[in-house]
């Protein structure tokens, strides 16, 4: 029987060190995008360090606060969103249907970002973002499925829009809400 306080290896996980680091973030990351989506922006840390299985140490080593959480989910989103369109053929559609994905489980954290609009952290989501949009309608306007008055702007105002609305809405309606908003946004972009 091991002595008061000392505790057994079985059952632990072995500590790495400084090599789990990387695999450390991305269990992190994707145990957060789980627990936001189910429990909101109040999801507990200590429940994202239990589901990524790493201890409350190594989380805040990897992210200080929410915000730092959340800006390493949206990073990841819009890798997601640049590889939807990265393909010569991708369209306007593709890339909001991309973020519509994105949008109906990642709610919380859309809710965050809009807190957290002007800090400073937040500034390369955004051209990150628009630099997405700005590919899409080039292309979109060669193609002439897009009116050559729809700027980048109007785009990105369309995802932004969408976003918040498919953040009050009941996660049952999500998908249905943003097909209808995205009807409306498509008849409004199309050539004239």
């Amino acid at each position: 029987m091991p002595e008061r306080g000392k505790g057994t290896s079985e059952g632990r996980k072995a500590n790495r060190g400084p090599s789990a680091g990387p695999e450390n973030r991305r269990a992190i990351i994707a145990a957060a995008r789980e627990v936001f989506a189910a429990d909101g922006l109040q999801g507990p840390f200590n429940a994202i360090a239990k589901k990524a299985g790493v201890g409350q140490g190594s989380l805040y080593r990897h992210f200080p606060d929410r915000l730092a959480l959340a800006l390493a989910v949206f990073d990841e989103n819009i890798d997601d969103l640049e590889a939807a369109v990265e393909h010569e053929g991708a369209t306007l559609d593709d890339l909001l249907e991309a973020i519509i994905g994105q949008a109906v489980v990642s709610t919380a954290l859309i809710d965050l970002i809009w807190q957290h609009q002007h800090d400073e952290r937040v500034a390369h989501l955004g051209s990150r973002l628009a630099a997405v949009v700005g590919a899409v309608v080039v292309r979109e306007r060669a193609a002439g499925r897009i009116g050559d008055s729809v700027e980048d702007a109007d785009v990105l105002l369309a995802v932004s829009m969408l976003a918040d609305l498919l953040a009050r809405t009941g996660a049952e309606d999500r998908r249905q809400v943003a097909q209808r908003a995205w009807s409306i946004f498509h008849a409004a972009f199309a050539p004239r």
